[in-house]
């Protein structure tokens, strides 16, 4: 069964944008990015440009072994 996994992140540089682009297209499963009322495939970086990257972004990762992924990208999660 499918689990849903949701974390606010934060890129703070375009380099940021396309290090972590690099790492969710290693992953087999969806990742969503959302902003506002925008919604982007999180391997894309032609939708990541789409995004306000001066906000929080809602990561939306649909899996059930998401571990290895979110230890990649533990610097953008933004801890409460």
């Amino acid at each position: 069964m499918e689990t849903i996994t949701v974390v606010k992140i934060h890129l703070v540089t375009i380099a940021d944008l396309y290090n972590f682009v690099a790492v969710a297209s290693k992953y087999d499963f969806d990742i969503e990015l959302k902003s506002g009322r925008y919604t982007v495939d999180g391997k894309s970086i032609m939708g990541m440009f789409c995004l306000d990257l001066r906000e929080e972004l809602e990561l939306t990762a649909h899996t059930d072994s998401s571990d290895p992924f979110f230890a990649e990208i533990a610097n953008y999660i933004v801890k409460a």
